[in-house]
């Protein structure tokens, strides 16, 4: 794959949200429609294309956490604010080799957390599990040995102790299972196409309406692959 092949031969330990969005792209899993853009009239004409409420976000492959750096505005509803909101992420990011990402803004409650890890001794293993904020601290995943397929990803989500919220609940209808599944499938297939890539992080997975959509992701690369 070139974005990987090229972040590799530039020495580059990581991709940007952007590129890792375009990899995940390629493997058919679902992700934000989003633009990447240089200036303020670009912005403003992104998020017009896209259809407001927006996401602003600073895009480097140098930058992994961009609430903490001031880097992500969030429900921006008009031109104005997309100015505004550009401005502030251009002068955070005035050290940074990076741009900024005008994204679709997703709403939905679940938040769920899909990933690959390259162990040392076993290869690629595919993860799920509860996602959002708190993914770190309360650690519902479950793991698989990449490849994998549609009955072991089902078997996956009844491993997590919130596996609940993928059923109908509160109101919200039930998540559709064989999509996301599909989602943990491929993952693993990127894995396993790519030793150059040493981890995949896409959280929040939010789900929209039935429909699962990667908000968020990182991909990590390994130089001696």
């Amino acid at each position: 794959m070139d974005i990987i092949k090229k972040a590799l031969e530039e020495g580059r330990t990581s991709l940007s949200e952007y590129e890792s969005k375009l990899v995940l792209a390629q493997y058919r899993i679902p992700v934000t429609k989003e633009r990447l853009v240089n200036s303020q009239e670009e912005a403003v004409r992104a998020a017009q294309e896209i259809g407001y409420p927006v996401v602003l976000k600073g895009c480097s492959p140098d930058i992994t956490h961009k609430t903490e750096s001031g880097l992500l505005w969030k429900d921006i509803r008009n031109d104005e604010e997309v100015g505004q909101a550009y401005q502030d992420i251009s002068t955070r990011m005035k050290d940074e080799k990076g741009a900024v990402l005008v994204q679709e803004m997703v709403k939905g409650e679940r938040e769920l957390a899909l990933g690959l890890i390259r162990d040392p001794q076993f290869g690629p293993c595919v993860m799920f599990g509860l996602g959002g904020i708190f993914t770190e601290i309360l650690k519902d995943v479950s793991f698989r040995l990449a490849p994998i397929e549609k009955q072991d990803a089902l078997e996956m989500f009844k491993e997590i102790k919130a596996y609940r919220i993928l059923e109908e609940v509160r109101g919200m209808p039930p998540v559709d299972q064989d999509r996301l599944a599909q989602m943990l499938v491929d993952l693993g297939h990127l894995g396993l196409e790519h030793e150059g890539v040493k981890e995949v992080d896409i959280n929040p997975v939010i789900i929209s309406g039935t429909q699962p959509l990667a908000v968020d992701a990182l991909i990590v690369l390994e130089q001696d692959a």
